[in-house]
C-alpha cells in the first residue's frame, strides 16, 4: 500500500447490499458484504441483460405495423402548430415502442468460515482497488482481500490464516434460471425479455426454450481455487478443509459478450470451457502475483491525477465519522472525488463489455428501477462528465461501443418512422442498441418522444478528441458517427414562419408547460435543449471535417443549416426560455436543467463570452431551488461552477452529501419531492440509488477548481472560501494539456501546466482571478507560474 493511499473503512460487515464495497474490472462487478458465518460477494456482468439482438428490429416493425411513420409524423406536427394538443399528444403515442431491456444481476458467491470469533472490520481501497477484511476467529486473525483484476479477468478472493488453518464452504447461486451446476462453475439462462416495474401489465420476466433468432441467452460462471487444504465439491458446495490460504478466482463467460465484442456466437459447451480455463488459468498464477498485476494496472491509471481539499488525502477514513458526519467538508469533497474516479474505472475499461448503465455495473435486483438501463436524456452522459478532466480517458471508450451500436439500430429507425438520412436515438437503450421512443402507447411524450439522444451522446465523441487530440480517433470513429447524427438532424428541420428552423415535436426532458388553453402540455417547437445540441453538432462537425482535411456535401448543408438555427431566448422575466415560446413550467422546480445545456456542457454560454444569457441561465437556476436527487444536484453544482458561483456550488454539494436516512428500497416519486444523499456506502441515492450522482459529483468538484472551455484553461474559477487550502495534480484539460495547482489561504500559490499531447505551437490562456495570460507549450514541456500567473520557468518534463 502506498504511503498516499486513501481507504474508507466500515466497522462491521455490511447488512445489506447499501452498505456493501463495490469492486469491479469493467466486465465483472462485486458487491463485497463481508461476514463470517455467511459472507457474500453479489456479482455482476455487465453484459447480462434482458432481451437479444433482435429486440430493437422487432420493436420498430411493431411500431411501424401500428401505423406510425412519415405520414403520421406530418400531421403530429400540424396539430402542434395548430396547438391541439390532445390529437398531438395520440399521434406521438404511435410512435411509442415497448421498453428497453434490463441489465441483470448474475451470480452470488457465498463463503462460510467456521468457528466463532469477531469480526474486525473492513476497508476499500480507493487507489488500489482491495477490499481488506480483518477477523479473529478462536484466536486466529484471518485477512481476506477481494479485488476485480482486469489483467486476469477475474473476480479475485485471497484468504490468509495466521498461526492455524480454517475450514471453509463456498457457493455460487443465481436468481436467474439455473440450467447447470457442479459446484465449480453455474450455468444460466438470461430472460429474452424483461419488463420496467413502471410496466406493471406486462409480465416481468420471459424465458425461452431455447436460441432466439441464433441468439442463446445463456452464462457461465466458473469458480477455481488454490489452497494448502483439502478440497471436495459435496452437494454443489465447495468444501476446503484445514486451510491456511486460499485463492478463490470467479470469471465469466457469456452469449451477451459475445455480442457486445462482435464474436461468432459460441455454443453452450464452448462458454463453459472458457470459463473454467480462464479461472484455472487466473488461479494457477497465484494471489500475489494477480494481485500485482491488478494494482500495477489500476495503479497506473488512476495515479494520473490526484486532488486534495484541504489537508487530509491519504489515511483510512471511517465512513460514517469521517465522511458522512459532515465534520470535515473537505475531506468529504476529497473522497467524493477519489470515489467518482474509482467507480469509473471499476465499471468502464476498453475491451471489458457495455458501458456502466444508471447502476454502474452494479445491480442485485431482478426487476431494478428504471431497469438499470441506459438513460440518454442526462444520466448516461453524466457518468462521463468527468472522464477526460479526471485522467481517465481511456474509459471513455465502451461508451463510443454503445453509440456505434445505436447508430445501427438507429438508422432505420431514422429512415422507417422518420423518413430521414442518418441515425438518431431517444431518451432510453440497452445493450442492444434500442433506439426507438418507449412508453408503449401510453408514456407521456415529455419524456418517450424525445429524438436528441443520439445527438447528446456524440458530444463525447468531441470531448475525447479535445482532450487526446487524437485525429486518428477523429477520423475513423468520431466522424461517421457525428456526420451520421447531423444527417439526421439535417433533415428532422423544418422552416419556421420566420425563416428560422424549428424542431417539432419538441419536448424538454421531461419537464411539462402550462398552454395558453391552461392546459398542461409537453410537446412544443424548438426547445431550447434541442437548439443547443444541434447547434454544438453542426459546428463539431464543422470543426471536425477541418482538421480531417475532409470535403463532404453534408458540410455544405451544415453550413447552410448552422446561422438559421432558433437562437437562445429569454423569458419576460429574464430567465433563459425553456421551450420555443414563453410558457409557464408546470413545475417550476423541476429536476432537470435540460435548457441550460448550453451553459454546461456544450460551453455556448459563459460569463464572459455571453454575459446577458449567463445571467438569465443563473436567474433560471435561482428559480429550480436546490437539490433533491444526486443526478440533479450534480447539474446544478456544475452550472453554479461554470457561471463561478462557488458559495451556492458548495451548498448545494453538501446537500448532496448528507448521508439518506430514509429506505433505499422504496423508490421516491421522479419529481423531486423527496430529497435523497449518499448511502453507507457512498452511493449517490434519489432514491433509487444511481450511479450517476458520484460519477456527476466528482465531475461536479473537479469543474471547481479547473475549467478548460472557450479555450481557456480557467484555475480555480469557483472555490468556496471554505476551502482555504488544497492541491491538485494532473487535471486534464481541452488541448492535449494537464495542470497541477497549489492554493493556500484561498489564492494561488503555484501553477504548471504541462502538454500532453499534440504539438501545434498554438497559444493557450490561463486565467486566474481576472488575470489572463497567453503563453506557449510544446509537447514534453510545462510552464510553471507563481501565484500571481508570473511565468517562473519552461522546462522539459518526461512526460
Amino acid at each position: 500500500m502506498s504511503s498516499r493511499d486513501l481507504k474508507l473503512a466500515w466497522p462491521q460487515p455490511a447488512d445489506s447490499w447499501f452498505e456493501a464495497a463495490p469492486v469491479g474490472n469493467g466486465r465483472l462487478g462485486a458487491m463485497v458484504f463481508g461476514g463470517v458465518r455467511l459472507g457474500r460477494w453479489q456479482i455482476n456482468d455487465s453484459s447480462v441483460w434482458s432481451g437479444s439482438p433482435s429486440s430493437p428490429s422487432e420493436g420498430l416493425a411493431a411500431v411501424l405495423g401500428a401505423g406510425a411513420g412519415p405520414e403520421r409524423l406530418a400531421e403530429l406536427r400540424e396539430a402542434i402548430r395548430a396547438e391541439d394538443y390532445r390529437r398531438a399528444d395520440s399521434l406521438a403515442m404511435l410512435f411509442e415502442g415497448r421498453y428497453s431491456q434490463e441489465y441483470l444481476p448474475f451470480v452470488d458467491l457465498w463463503m462460510s468460515l467456521d468457528g466463532d470469533g469477531g469480526y474486525q472490520g473492513r476497508t476499500l481501497n480507493l487507489d488500489s482497488g482491495v477490499v481488506a477484511e480483518e477477523i479473529e476467529l478462536d484466536g486466529r486473525r484471518i485477512v481476506r482481500r477481494t479485488w476485480a483484476s482486469r489483467p486476469a479477468g477475474a473476480l479475485c478472493v485471497a484468504v490468509d490464516v495466521a498461526e492455524g488453518s480454517v475450514d471453509i464452504d463456498l457457493e455460487l447461486t443465481s436468481e436467474l434460471r439455473v440450467v447447470r451446476r457442479t459446484g465449480l462453475s453455474l450455468a444460466v439462462e438470461m430472460p429474452i425479455d424483461g419488463a420496467p416495474t413502471h410496466e406493471p401489465s406486462a409480465p416481468p420476466h420471459l424465458y425461452s426454450d431455447g436460441p432466439v433468432d441464433g441468439y442463446d441467452p445463456f452464462g457461465v460462471a466458473a469458480m477455481a481455487v488454490d489452497t494448502d487444504g483439502d478440497v471436495r465439491v459435496v452437494d454443489g458446495v465447495v468444501r476446503v478443509a484445514g486451510a491456511s490460504r486460499l485463492l478463490v478466482v470467479v470469471t465469466s463467460s457469456t452469449c451477451g459478450a459475445d455480442f457486445w465484442s462482435r464474436n461468432s456466437p459460441a455454443s453452450r459447451d464452448e462458454h463453459l470451457r472458457r470459463a473454467s480455463q480462464n479461472a484455472q488459468a487466473a488461479v494457477t498464477r497465484g494471489a500475489d502475483e494477480l494481485l500485482r498485476e491488478h494494482e500495477a494496472d489500476l495503479r497506473g491509471l488512476l495515479g494520473g491525477m490526484e486532488l486534495t481539499i484541504g489537508a487530509r488525502r491519504s489515511g483510512t477514513f471511517d465512513v460514517a465519522a469521517d465522511v458522512l458526519s459532515g465534520k470535515d467538508e473537505q475531506l468529504t469533497a476529497t473522497v467524493i472525488v477519489q470515489l467518482g474516479r474509482y467507480l469509473l474505472a471499476s465499471a468502464s475499461r476498453p475491451g471489458g463489455g457495455p458501458p456502466p448503465n444508471l447502476q454502474g455495473i452494479w445491480n442485485q435486483e431482478l426487476s431494478p428501477p428504471w431497469s438499470s438501463n441506459y438513460t440518454i436524456n442526462i444520466n448516461t452522459e453524466m457518468n462521463y462528465w468527468g472522464a477526460e478532466q479526471a485522467g481517465l480517458g481511456e474509459c471513455h471508450d465502451p461508451l463510443f461501443g454503445l453509440i456505434e451500436r445505436l447508430s445501427e439500430a438507429g438508422g432505420p429507425v431514422a429512415r422507417q418512422l422518420y423518413g430521414a438520412r442518418g441515425w438518431l436515438a431517444h431518451h432510453n437503450t440497452d445493450m442492444w442498441g434500442w433506439a426507438l421512443p418507449v412508453g408503449m402507447g401510453h408514456g407521456n411524450p415529455s419524456w418517450a418522444l424525445w429524438m436528441m439522444g443520439g445527438v447528446w451522446l456524440t458530444q463525447h465523441l468531441w470531448d475525447h478528441f479535445e482532450f487526446s487530440q487524437d485525429l486518428e480517433f477523429l477520423g475513423d470513429r468520431a466522424w461517421p458517427l457525428m456526420r451520421g447524427c447531423a444527417e439526421f438532424c439535417l433533415d428532422w428541420l423544418v422552416d419556421g414562419a420566420d425563416g428560422l428552423l424549428d424542431t417539432i415535436p419538441s419536448t424538454s426532458p421531461e419537464n411539462l408547460f402550462v398552454s395558453r388553453a391552461g392546459t398542461i402540455e409537453s410537446l412544443s417547437v424548438s426547445t431550447a435543449m434541442d437548439m443547443a445540441l444541434i447547434r454544438a453538432l453542426f459546428t463539431r462537425c464543422l470543426a471536425a471535417a477541418e482538421l480531417l482535411g475532409i470535403e463532404d456535401p453534408v458540410c455544405a448543408e451544415i453550413s447552410a443549416a448552422l446561422p438559421r438555427l432558433r437562437p437562445p431566448g429569454l423569458t419576460a422575466d429574464g430567465r433563459l426560455l425553456e421551450w420555443g415560446a414563453d410558457h409557464v413550467e408546470q413545475d417550476p422546480q423541476h429536476r432537470h436543467m435540460s435548457h441550460l445545456v448550453a451553459v454546461h456542457p456544450l460551453d455556448q454560454i459563459d460569463p464572459d463570452r455571453t454575459p446577458e444569457l449567463a445571467e438569465a441561465a443563473l436567474a433560471t437556476l435561482d428559480r429550480r431551488g436546490p437539490g433533491a436527487m444526486g443526478w440533479s444536484w450534480s447539474w446544478k453544482i456544475t452550472l453554479r461552477a461554470r457561471l463561478r458561483d462557488a458559495a451556492v456550488a458548495r451548498e448545494l454539494l453538501l446537500e448532496a452529501v448528507q448521508p439518506f436516512s430514509g429506505d433505499p428500497l422504496l423508490s421516491a416519486p421522479p419529481e423531486g419531492t423527496e430529497w435523497g444523499g449518499l448511502l453507507p456506502n457512498l452511493f449517490s441515492t434519489h432514491p433509487p440509488f444511481q450511479m450517476d450522482g458520484n460519477y456527476g459529483l466528482m465531475a461536479a468538484v473537479v469543474e471547481m477548481l479547473v475549467q478548460s472551455h472557450g479555450g481557456v484553461i480557467r484555475v480555480l474559477p469557483a472555490l468556496p472560501v471554505e476551502w482555504p487550502d488544497g492541491a491538485v495534480r494532473g487535471v486534464r484539460c481541452r488541448g492535449g494539456l494537464a495542470v497541477d495547482l497549489v492554493w493556500r489561504a484561498g489564492r494561488l500559490s503555484t501553477l504548471s501546466i504541462h502538454r500532453l499531447h499534440g504539438d501545434d505551437g498554438s497559444p493557450v490562456w490561463v486565467d486566474y482571478s481576472g488575470r489572463r495570460k497567453e503563453i506557449r507549450v510544446v509537447r514534453g514541456s510545462a510552464v510553471d507560474f507563481g501565484g500571481e500567473l508570473e511565468v517562473r520557468s519552461l522546462s522539459e518534463r518526461g512526460f
